[in-house]
This record gives C-alpha cells, sequence and structure tokens, in this order.
C-alpha cells in the first residue's frame, strides 16, 4: 500500500487566531515542512490565488498542493450559491493537481467564536440532517462531475461533531469523508469505531492529535474552540494522547490509500512548527512502517 505524508499551515499561521502565527513567509514554512519530510501542504491564507503563481512556489520547495478548505453554508444557503463560490476553487485545485477539496461547514457553526462556548454548538433534527445531507451530495456530485475529488470534514463547532451526528449525516449523504481522528476524539467518539463504520467513503485523513488532559478539564458550557486551541488542545502524532498505530493500522486494513496530513493548530511561540514537523513525521513513519505503507514522494 501507498501513502503521501502532508502538512497544514496551520502549524504556522492560523486562519482563525492570526495571533496564534509565526512572522513567516509561505516559502519559509514550505521550506521547513518539507526538510522535516513532508511532501505536501494544505492550503492557507498565504498562498497565491492563481496556479500562475502558486506552481513556482510548490515547484522551488518540492512539494505539492495536498488539499484546501472550503467554507460551506449549505446549512442554511442554496446549492447554487455554493457552487458559484466554490468554482474558482475547482478550477485552481484542478490546474495544480491536487488531490482534493475539503468541504467545511461555517454555517451556524460556533468554532470560529470564541464568544460561544463548546456547549452550544447547533443542532440539527433528524428531518434537517436529512436535508443538509441531501444538498451536500449534489455539491459533491457536481464539483466531482468536473473531475475534482470533493470530501466532508467533520469539526468540533459545527452541525456534524459528535460520533451519533456523523453516522446520521453519513446515512444521509453520499460525499466522500475526510476523516480527523483528533476532531472525533475531542467530540467523544470512538475513532476505530468510526473508521469500521465508514471506511468505504474515507478519502481523505487528517492526522490530528489531541491532550487530553487538556480537553478533560475544559469547561464546555464558558469555554470555547478557540479557547481549547489556545490552551494546546491540538497536537501531532507523537506528542498527544492518541494511537496512531493502531488507527494507521485499522486504515490500513480496509486498505486505505492517499493522503495523511498533518494538521494541528497550537501556539507557534510554545511549540515550534519546524520542531512538531519534525516530531510528527517521525510517528508518522515509524507507524505507517508498521501497518505495511510504502511512504511516496
Amino acid at each position: 500500500m501507498k501513502a503521501k505524508l502532508g502538512m497544514s499551515p496551520i502549524a504556522w499561521w492560523n486562519d482563525d487566531l492570526t495571533e496564534l502565527s509565526d512572522d513567516v513567509s509561505l516559502e519559509e514554512c514550505l521550506r521547513q515542512s518539507r526538510s522535516a519530510g513532508f511532501t505536501g501542504m494544505e492550503q492557507g491564507r498565504r498562498f497565491p490565488s492563481t496556479a500562475a503563481e502558486m506552481l513556482p512556489v510548490l515547484k522551488k520547495a518540492d512539494v505539492t498542493l495536498c488539499g484546501g478548505w472550503f467554507s460551506g453554508t449549505l446549512v442554511d444557503d442554496s446549492v447554487e450559491a455554493n457552487q458559484k463560490r466554490i468554482q474558482p476553487m475547482v478550477d485552481l485545485f484542478k490546474a495544480v493537481n491536487a488531490p482534493c477539496i475539503v468541504y467545511g461547514e461555517i454555517g451556524r457553526s460556533i468554532q470560529g467564536d470564541r464568544s460561544k462556548p463548546l456547549a452550544t454548538k447547533p443542532k440539527l433534527s433528524e428531518k434537517e440532517m436529512q436535508a443538509y445531507g441531501a444538498k451536500v451530495s449534489e455539491l459533491g456530485k457536481w464539483v466531482e462531475a468536473q473531475d475534482m475529488p470533493i470530501v466532508y470534514h467533520h469539526h468540533m463547532g459545527a452541525v456534524v461533531e459528535t460520533e451519533p451526528e456523523l453516522d446520521m449525516f453519513m446515512a444521509n449523504s453520499t460525499i466522500s469523508l475526510l476523516f480527523d481522528a483528533g476532531h472525533m476524539a475531542f467530540a467523544g467518539g470512538d475513532v476505530l469505531r468510526c473508521i469500521d463504520k465508514h471506511h468505504r467513503r474515507i478519502r481523505h485523513v487528517h492526522t490530528k492529535d489531541v491532550r487530553m488532559d487538556v480537553i478533560n478539564k475544559l469547561d464546555r458550557t464558558k469555554e470555547s474552540f478557540l479557547d481549547a486551541v489556545i490552551k494546546g488542545a491540538f497536537t501531532v502524532p507523537g506528542d498527544g494522547s492518541l494511537d496512531f498505530g493502531a488507527i494507521v493500522k485499522k486504515l490500513a486494513s480496509y486498505g486505505y490509500e492517499g493522503w495523511f496530513v498533518v494538521e494541528a493548530e497550537q501556539d507557534p511561540r510554545k511549540a515550534p512548527p519546524l520542531k512538531m514537523a519534525q516530531i510528527g513525521h517521525r510517528e508518522l513513519m515509524r507507524v505507517m512502517t508498521a501497518a505495511g505503507y510504502e511512504v511516496v514522494a
């Protein structure tokens, strides 16, 4: 089995909390991640917006674009409105040969609002989830008809956060899944059980680790998702609480091949991104080799 290793620039600069950012250029971010061994980088706010500008930067760093977040609003807005907003991203990602677009729902979400405690996350009824799943499926089919894969990211603070919510969403949609072990663990779900249930539709993987001692001490009636990030809820594999040996072995048992992307937002002053990248790469190489993966460029 073959796999590729990528990172998210959120370790260097945070799109929701700009104060959690290194004062480094895109070129330096790419240089550091590549020196740690990663051959892919997900899109971030300091990336160029055109293929003509982006491709030379990626080529010079010897990395590829391995995905990127689209802020979807289908829980409230129309499919047509989201099609219009995502089309430039589809065109760009096709031009740079990215493996997928990551659909993240921000409609009603509290993930970027520090004034909203974790306990106030939006919830959908079964009927609302059915309607929402149908809209996400329609958008997904429309994007994939243009030969661009799209994957759904379950996320803390959003309408699909918990294991039961993910189960209900998957039952009412056809879109492929980005599985994020860290977000599922934070939400109280069983990470390995989720893989068992949904492995057929997993098309992209975020290897986000968590510090459960931080998460378990949160007052979810008062503290927000961003408060948790600031406190250090997330980190890279090898520096947190999750057993990535078991997680990667489980994915391998179902024949998953593709990207494993380290996405770990934390304070770069407390967790230097290059050091964290090196720790994450070393741990992933260890567990992936044990699981029978060949990591390719």
